[in-house]
């Protein structure tokens, strides 16, 4: 069983968000964010935050774009529709498409952190993709929500 873990970066200061994973032992930071160089992300900006993953935890960073809702879904949730359930099922219909399952590996994870920018992962797609993936791969991944 792989184990991974999910982090939003809101809300939270620079030194905790990299003290929770470092003591989650987490050894690299999967960024499934659509866009990573908003300026609302301060020190999570995708390069900074790859500099500083590297500096200060040691943690590799990855961002995986087959896990990134599409720019209109993400639009349409934020400044349209605000439907939780619609914009879910648009997302799971999504990773249904990419066939992400077929593409990526329960290994993959192992040790992994996924990343967006969701204080909680009530409301966020990184949760999504951790119970489809645990769907499809008949709950291969350990997951945890720091």
């Amino acid at each position: 069983m792989s184990k991974v873990l999910t982090i939003g970066f809101t809300q939270t200061t620079a030194r905790h968000f990299f003290e929770r994973l470092r003591a989650a032992g987490v050894n690299k930071v999967i960024d499934v964010r659509l866009n990573t160089k908003s300026q609302l992300a301060g020190f999570a900006k995708g390069e900074d935050l790859a500099f500083f993953l590297k500096e200060i935890t040691g943690i590799e960073y990855e961002r995986q774009q087959l896990l990134t809702p599409t720019d209109a879904m993400l639009k349409d949730y934020r400044t349209g529709n605000k439907d939780w359930g619609v914009y879910q099922g648009r997302f799971l219909s999504l990773m249904a498409e990419r066939e992400i399952e077929k593409r990526l590996a329960p290994e993959t994870f192992d040790g992994a952190c996924l990343l967006c920018s969701e204080k909680t992962q009530h409301y966020c797609h990184r949760r999504l993709v951790c119970e489809y993936l645990n769907d499809k791969w008949g709950g291969a991944l350990a997951v945890r929500h720091l």
